[in-house]
């Protein structure tokens, strides 16, 4: 028996880890399956204090957040990409091995691994065949969940959830942190719930700078909620999240003329999500909800062998077949005009 058998914690003998798309496929010029921006916009980085630690939050950054997002700075927590927020809040709210979180699935996978990752429960409430919350179950299960995870618009279906459920559960849930996830936000034509925070004191709302503002790449997100819950997530959080780089970076990306940028460009993306949904109307395959955000997903015949097919070809979609209820599923990334060209003429060789 090996150290690690030995010693390792016996829940995690289970535990499989999340399969994010660069963990899962590899290779292919066109990279249509992890809801990335296809643009690279440029910026500039002072590298004359790198060897210097960071800031343990950078007032600039969550000043120009908080006001990007209509709150106040002190209701801002920066962490590396929204995927930290999510264990903070599990490891300040959940005791292990007593504890559980609520999710409704299908919905982003990180929730429930992070949640086994700390030995925390984890309930499931499936979304009604309309994909929208059974708000009476969610509620019921609530008074047995410390944390419960809503994902709109939603990941992987694409959905917004209805804003009057989601307050519903908040309004009958008040002895659970309510956490939206709203790391789409940018490309839906719904209204945020952040304005909601002065309201609900057990609101927490999730953001990424990973999709509509293209960068993926410096690992960026954002937690909203009342100053009581920052301060205790400040407990658990690293002692130099963010990179000066990345803080750098994200600063400049909020900045007035980078956020004009940034509507021009999910404008563009909107357009083309449309286009392609209309032109995929000629195929066989069936679109699986109503898309507010940067990908459309569809049921096919054969999910494994399509994504098998077009990955050959260089072109890579997602597989999420595995997700509860979504047999033989694929979500595709909106790109840009060119490589939703090749996506079309392939998936019409594919289905001729």
């Amino acid at each position: 028996m090996s150290i690690v058998d030995q010693l390792q914690r016996q829940h995690l003998k289970q535990l499989t880890p999340y399969a994010s798309a660069r963990r899962s496929m590899s290779g292919g010029n066109i990279w249509l399956n992890a809801n990335e921006s296809p643009y690279s916009n440029s910026y500039t980085v002072d590298d004359s204090k790198l060897n210097r630690y960071p800031e343990f939050q950078s007032q600039p950054l969550n000043q120009a957040y908080a006001e990007y997002a209509g709150v106040e700075s002190s209701q801002v927590l920066s962490s590396r990409g929204s995927d930290e927020g999510i264990e903070l809040l599990i490891r300040a709210f959940c005791e292990p091995g007593q504890d559980k979180v609520l999710i409704c699935p299908p919905t982003y996978g990180m929730y429930a691994i992070s949640a086994k990752t700390f030995a925390v429960g984890v309930t499931e409430v499936p979304l009604l065949k309309s994909w929208q919350l059974d708000t009476e179950s969610v509620i019921d299960a609530a008074a047995d969940s410390k944390v419960i995870f809503l994902c709109s618009p939603s990941n992987p279906l694409g959905n917004r959830l209805n804003p009057d459920d989601i307050e519903q559960v908040l309004q009958h849930s008040p002895s659970s942190i309510v956490v939206v996830d709203e790391a789409y936000i940018e490309f839906s034509s719904g209204n945020s719930v952040a304005g909601w925070l002065e309201r609900y004191p057990n609101l927490v709302v999730l953001r990424t700078l990973s999709k509509a503002f293209a960068l993926a790449g410096i690992r960026c997100g954002f937690l909203l909620a009342n100053d009581d819950i920052i301060e205790l997530l400040q407990k658990v959080l690293a002692p130099y999240p963010l990179p000066d780089p990345t803080v750098q970076i994200a600063v400049q990306a909020l900045q007035t003329s980078s956020l004009e940028r940034l509507q021009q460009q999910v404008s563009a993306l909107v357009s083309e999500r449309k286009r392609v949904e209309t032109t995929l109307q000629q195929t066989p395959m069936t679109l699986m909800a109503e898309s507010d955000t940067n990908f459309l997903l569809y049921q096919c015949e054969d999910a494994a062998e399509l994504v098998s097919t077009l990955a050959e070809k260089g072109l890579l979609i997602r597989n999420q077949s595995a997700q509860r209820g979504l047999n033989n599923v694929v979500r595709i990334t909106i790109g840009s005009a060119a490589e939703n060209d090749e996506l079309i003429q392939q998936l019409k060789d594919y289905f001729s």
